[in-house]
């Protein structure tokens, strides 16, 4: 059985939106019971992770030390078309993961108690996200 569905997930710019319950509604209508659920984001310059949901300073933490890794304006770059944000928004996303693949246990996503599923927008405006979530597996 598989089952697929995108979400749109709007963001305010540079920061992480949580999409963890959108995610378990999506395995729950699927019907599967055990199996993989696969998250993928359809950009580059915005990314998934699987993070603490508990304490929002530990995104805050991991916000401080991708602008280190990559700072916005770095005349290193030269891909600047979009902004001095454009370049250091594409090596945030390849550093971390455009898709990420959850076990499915009795018809829900395997996350650990303090696991949820967050879209990272890397860039410093607003955009609108697109995650196409698909659960495969036995009902």
């Amino acid at each position: 059985m598989i089952h697929q569905q995108t979400l749109t997930v709007p963001s305010r710019g540079r920061g992480t939106i949580e999409i963890t319950a959108e995610v378990e509604q999506i395995v729950a209508a699927s019907g599967v019971r055990t199996g993989l659920c696969n998250v993928f984001i359809r950009h580059t310059s915005a990314s998934l992770i699987v993070c603490e949901n508990a304490d929002p300073s530990v995104r805050q933490d991991l916000e401080r030390f991708a602008a280190r890794l990559a700072p916005d304006g770095d005349p290193l770059f030269r891909h600047t078309l979009e902004g001095p944000d454009d370049m250091p928004a594409h090596v945030r996303s390849i550093l971390t993961q455009t898709a990420l693949t959850i076990p499915v246990v009795d018809g829900s996503p395997a996350l650990g108690t303090w696991q949820g599923v967050f879209v990272w927008e890397h860039r410093t405006q607003p955009h609108r996200r697109l995650v196409v979530v698909t659960v495969q597996g036995d009902a």
